[in-house]
């Protein structure tokens, strides 16, 4: 799951994947390998890459105060609910997309279809990761946009839905 963090004035979305005993950091387009462990006293030791850094971390309700290389840094996490709430909702069509780039692994509808909410749409893989893409709500599928094998990147539109009362 994305997160989203204020820091300089701008907002960026973030997300850990496990990757093997390790873990990735995705901001953006890119992805590096990460680890962090606690070294006492809000002492972290940050590896980025394979580079090691003294960090030292405080948290205070959403807001997370980091030093590091003798600077600090004030992130603030935005809340899903407060970031989306003044989005509008197109009451047509329904896009799932993807959360991660990554490949198709299983189809589990076709064009035409009527779906239930929560049902599953596909399943993609990435890095050894199985995630399955379920219906955000009760329609037909109007679109498959990816098909099996085929690989994509972050935020590609998968399946769209036409919003709908799926039948009995």
């Amino acid at each position: 799951m994305a997160h989203a963090f204020h820091l300089l004035g701008a907002e960026h979305e973030v997300w850990l994947a496990r990757a093997g005993t390790t873990y990735r950091l995705h901001v953006g387009d890119g992805s590096l390998a990460v680890a962090l462990s606690p070294r006492g006293d809000h002492a972290h030791e940050l590896i980025l890459h394979d580079d090691s850094h003294r960090v030292f971390v405080a948290r205070r309700g959403d807001d997370v105060h980091i030093h590091l290389d003798g600077d600090t840094y004030l992130l603030h996490y935005s809340h899903s609910l407060a970031r989306f709430a003044d989005q509008t909702v197109d009451e047509g069509e329904a896009v799932a997309r993807a959360p991660m780039p990554g490949s198709v692994i299983s189809v589990a509808v076709q064009q035409g279809e009527v779906v239930q909410r929560g049902q599953a749409l596909l399943v993609i893989e990435s890095m050894k990761m199985e995630t399955t893409i379920n219906a955000s709500c009760d329609g037909v599928v109007q679109a498959l946009h990816v098909g099996l094998g085929q690989t994509f990147e972050r935020d590609a539109p998968l399946v769209t839905l036409e919003r709908g009362t799926a039948a009995p």
